[in-house]
C-alpha cells in the first residue's frame, strides 16, 4: 500500500484541501475522520468540519478524545485503521501528542498509515507528522517539539502569516536543532507519497511551499512549483 501525507499551513477546513484528500484515497464516497485533540475536541471546530464536508463527496466522521468506556464501544484503533483518510486539527501540538501517546492513538494512526490509510491537517495537524519544528504550544515563546515522523524532516506551518516562524526556522535549522524539512505558507500543501514530494498545491498564487536546507552555513529555500487548485 502506498502512504501518503498531505500537509498545509493552516489549520483551517477549505473545501479544496479537504476535496483533494478525499481524492487521493481513490475511493467514491471515502470515510474522512477529523481528529480535533489539539485544540480539545472544540465544537465549532467540529461543526465547522461538518459544513465543509456537506460540499464534497465523502461520509465524515469525528474522533473524539474526551469520552468514557460507556459511551464508546469501539476502540480508537478500530476507529482510524477503518478510515480512507485522517485529517488532524490545528492547536496545542505538544498536548495533543502527549495525550495520543498516553491513549495508544499514535500508534494506531501509524498503523492505518502503513495501511494506506491517507493523512493529513494543518498548523498541529501538519506538524505532527515530521520529526518536529517550532510550536506555540508552551508558555512564552516559540519553541521545538519533537513529533510523530511518519516524515523525517522537520516542518514550519504558518511560514508567511506568523513573523516568527521564518526566521525562528532558519535559525533552528543553522544550528542543528531542526533538520532540513518543509515550509508550508497558509494557503498552500504538499502532497507525499511514500515519503516523497509527490505535489505541491496552492489555493492562490501567493501561498507556496518550500524545502528548506543548510547548504555551506547558509540557509537555501527552494520553492516547490505548484498546481494551483480551482
Amino acid at each position: 500500500m502506498k502512504r501518503q501525507l498531505l500537509i498545509y499551513g493552516s489549520g483551517r477546513h477549505t473545501v479544496p484541501f479537504l476535496d483533494y484528500m478525499a481524492k487521493a484515497t481513490g475511493k467514491i464516497n471515502p470515510n474522512i475522520c477529523f481528529i480535533p485533540t489539539a485544540s480539545g475536541d472544540d465544537e465549532e471546530y467540529i461543526k465547522r468540519f461538518y459544513e465543509v464536508c456537506n460540499h464534497l463527496k465523502v461520509q465524515p466522521h469525528i474522533l473524539r478524545v474526551w469520552i468514557n468506556s460507556y459511551d464508546q464501544k469501539q476502540s480508537f484503533e478500530e476507529i482510524i485503521t477503518s478510515m480512507d483518510a485522517i485529517v488532524v486539527g490545528g492547536g496545542n501540538t505538544l498536548n495533543m501528542l502527549a495525550i495520543w501517546k498516553a491513549q495508544e492513538i499514535d500508534k494506531a494512526l501509524r498503523k492505518a498509515y502503513t495501511k494506506g490509510v491517507v493523512m493529513g491537517g494543518g498548523s498541529a495537524g501538519s506538524l505532527c507528522w515530521t520529526n518536529g519544528g517550532t510550536t506555540d504550544s508552551r508558555p512564552k515563546n516559540l519553541s521545538i517539539v519533537k513529533c510523530l515522523a511518519f516524515l523525517d524532516k522537520s516542518h514550519c506551518p504558518h511560514y508567511n502569516s506568523e513573523p516568527t516562524r521564518r526566521p525562528l526556522y532558519h535559525k533552528n535549522i543553522l544550528e542543528g536543532k531542526l533538520s532540513d524539512g518543509y515550509a508550508c505558507d497558509d494557503r498552500s500543501a504538499i502532497h507525499f507519497i511514500n515519503e516523497e514530494v509527490h505535489t505541491s498545491i496552492s489555493l492562490d498564487s501567493e501561498n507556496h511551499s518550500y524545502y528548506v536546507f543548510k547548504n555551506e552555513g547558509e540557509i537555501v529555500e527552494q520553492k516547490i512549483e505548484s498546481v494551483i487548485l480551482k
